[in-house]
């Protein structure tokens, strides 16, 4: 797809969909390891995960709490990291993201996230809330237009490894927008949104999206989910770009990353990476939550 057409897509929609992005090796390679690391959380071996009735961090694992995320795939101590990160730096990810970041290059991008969102571990359904990522509820309209003219320096995306993937909700267009009165009285989980659009994958399709469009996320405790999300920013978003980054934790893991697995050319890209991300941490300091709940 032409660079032209993935940006002007998600300028105007908020959220652009790439079919088929990996081969039928890779999604067995990461839908095997995506089962085995929601095993490993799930038997409380792997302590970084979300849990069913909490929506944002800080997260913390309790036993007997069912889980819908898997945190910090890129850590050293996970067995699989090498696995996912294989997946974080590779060209199907990158190359569209680079497209939707600029067009940049490889020197631009600085490591953020990356995550596992599984089928609530308690058989339970969960729903999140309408949301945007950065830019909490209580915001009045001038000032969500504000925050919302700001470049977004992010790539943020699902990579679906299972069929019948319909859990990210979105409402296209409102990345570019203040709420409407509709949408500021709806009750946070209201069913059906005006306009609202559920984003629809299968295996191997990945929906990249502006964070701070307004969505929400639906997790059928019936319905099989492995679903890999992401995100990556550009170095000019500076602490524009840290809270949503760093309130995760990823500080205190991220100087032990061990990249020699990697084929030359892509481990130069995630040691430049990941000395952003590090440089980042280092320049901003305490940078507390984005939202609540």
């Amino acid at each position: 797809m032409p660079t032209s057409t993935l940006r002007s897509q998600l300028d105007k929609d908020g959220f652009v969909i790439i079919r088929s992005i990996l081969s039928a090796a890779q999604l067995t390679q990461l839908r095997d390891a995506a089962t085995r690391t929601t095993a490993l959380a799930v038997a409380g071996r792997w302590p970084h995960v979300r849990t069913v009735g909490k929506q944002f961090p800080p997260w913390t694992w309790e036993p007997g709490v069912g889980i819908w995320g898997v945190q910090h795939l890129l850590n050293p101590s996970l067995p699989d990291a090498p696995t996912f990160a294989a997946s974080y730096f590779g060209d199907e990810i990158l190359d569209p993201a680079k497209e939707l970041l600029g067009p940049c290059g490889d020197d631009e991008l600085v490591m953020e996230l990356y995550n596992l969102l599984v089928r609530p571990s308690d058989g339970r359904s969960f729903e999140l809330r309408w949301h945007r990522d950065d830019i909490p509820a209580s915001a009045a309209a001038d000032e969500e237009l504000e925050r919302l003219r700001e470049p977004a320096w992010h790539a943020q995306w699902n990579l679906a490894l299972c069929d019948g993937d319909e859990s990210l909700i979105v409402v296209p267009g409102s990345h570019a927008r203040a709420r409407t009165e509709g949408e500021r009285a709806a009750d946070p989980f209201e069913p059906e949104m005006p306009g609202q659009l559920v984003v629809k994958l299968e295996a191997g399709d990945v929906v990249f999206y502006n964070n701070n469009i307004l969505h929400r996320g639906r997790y059928d405790g019936a319905r099989e989910r492995l679903s890999l999300h992401g995100s990556v920013g550009h170095v000019a978003g500076g602490r524009l770009r840290a809270r949503n980054v760093l309130q995760h934790a990823v500080g205190s893991w991220v100087d032990g990353c061990d990249f020699s697995g990697l084929p030359e050319g892509h481990r130069a890209r995630a040691e430049g990476m990941r000395a952003r991300l590090v440089k980042l941490g280092r320049e901003s300091g305490e940078v507390g939550y984005s939202l609540d709940g």
